[in-house]
């Protein structure tokens, strides 16, 4: 039997920022993982999915390039080789992290691995004792009570990923981040686009402001959506199309469906002594919360779950954080929105479309939410002043360059 300090099950980020700061704290580490390094994020989810999202921005862009004075004759998008470059941007970052991990001196198990007790894993015919033992072991993607997935026309977030030719129609149940990002990645390669979300509004946990401003975008990109409808059924005619029942009467004819509707924990029997962390946790399913999990985990570098940021990519961004709008009572808050259209960074780019909402309560910051280019990063500078608690009088102070998008963020500030 070998002996470590800790033993983590799981190579996503949970597990290997966990593995990274214990070693840095001289512990001997050893972390399984059956399939890939990097975990849901790097080979079935954040990674994969925003380098093809990019390439559908890049040839969205191109489309309305003469207007910049770019010309661009015949242009096309060839998808198997978007998805060849997304596999090698996958296999890279998957080779830098397991350098990273030897030369770190974790000692990374490929192979399947059982927890026997708080300090006992079973793997590969061999036992270790280790003192503390972490499980990260992701999650896997939720079906519908009466629609399962089939890998072909009934297709998880993971299997949209292996596709290799673009449906000339989809139907994708849920606009959450998942559901979102590809309808924006296939809308933009022409793909007949129809989403169908249970929620009164598209983006649920957004700020209601930013979910109607979504739908806008949903409508100028022509992409169809239903609201307060659900999927009941799907049926596939002569393998070849699907029939998508919902709820409101109405069928929909597509070559297939994206079932976009969340991920659960793996499943697995909670052991006492045991640390879950990451989306099995059962908690907020976003690598970055993970990454905070495993450090609170390991050297106890606290963080405030009320501000994880959310983040959709594509053209605008939309990020947020803090409290919406509709968890506030009336009269209790101030609010600020500032257009991205006033700004002159966004004409010089041609993304005008957003804005920046800020609202506060007693002089202090309490919920930011943006739909705007760059909108992911400048959500941390609002994070930042909530985390510190940093007064609004005291923002107005900061000098922000010109011309950039960090400019209505604090346009916003001074209109609170």
């Amino acid at each position: 039997m070998e002996n470590f300090d800790l033993g983590i099950v799981g190579g996503g980020p949970a597990g290997y920022t966990a593995a990274f700061q214990a070693r840095k704290r001289g512990m001997d580490v050893v972390l399984f993982e059956k399939d890939e390094l990097g975990g849901v994020c790097l080979n079935r989810g954040c990674i994969p999915t925003k380098t093809i999202l990019h390439s559908a921005e890049v040839f969205e862009q191109m489309k309305s390039a003469a207007e910049l004075g770019i010309e661009s004759d015949n242009l096309r998008a060839n998808f198997s080789k978007v998805m060849e470059h997304k596999d090698k941007i996958v296999e890279k970052l998957r080779k830098n992290l397991a350098l990273s991990l030897k030369n770190s001196g974790t000692v990374v198990i490929k192979e399947f691995a059982e927890i026997l007790d708080s300090h006992t894993i079973k793997a590969g015919g061999q036992t270790y004792h280790c003192e503390k033992i972490i499980s990260a072991i992701g999650s896997v993607p939720s079906d519908l009570p009466a629609v399962k997935f089939d890998g072909k026309f009934i297709l998880s977030s993971d299997d949209i990923l292996n596709l290799k030719v673009l449906p000339k129609s989809i139907v994708i149940a849920g606009s959450g981040a998942i559901g979102t990002e590809w309808a924006r990645i296939f809308a933009s390669f022409g793909v007949d686009v129809t989403v169908v979300e249970f929620a009164p509004h598209l983006l649920p946990n957004a700020d209601v402001e930013v979910s109607k401003r979504l739908e806008r975008i949903f409508k100028v990109g022509k992409i169809k959506y239903y609201t307060s409808t659900a999927v009941e059924k799907v049926e596939i005619i002569n393998n070849s199309v699907v029939k998508v029942y919902l709820s409101n009467g109405e069928i929909l004819e597509s070559h297939c469906v994206l079932l976009a509707t969340g991920r659960k924990p793996v499943n697995c029997q909670r052991i006492d002594g045991v640390s879950y962390i990451g989306d099995v946790s059962g908690s907020i399913q976003l690598a970055h919360y993970a990454i905070r999990q495993a450090l609170d985990e390991i050297g106890q570098v606290s963080y405030d779950e009320k501000l994880i940021p959310s983040v959709i990519y594509g053209c605008p961004e939309i990020a947020w954080a803090g409290l919406r709008e509709q968890d506030l009572a009336e009269d209790s808050y101030k609010k600020s929105v500032f257009l991205i259209s006033a700004l002159g960074k966004s004409h010089c780019d041609n993304c005008t479309d957003g804005f920046v909402k800020i609202l506060s309560s007693d002089g202090l910051i309490v919920g930011a939410h943006i739909v705007s280019k760059e909108a992911s990063a400048l959500i941390e500078q609002l994070i930042i002043a909530m985390q510190n608690k940093i007064p609004v009088e005291k923002l107005k102070e900061t000098c922000f360059a010109h011309p950039t998008y960090s400019e209505g963020i604090f346009e916003s500030l001074c209109n609170l």
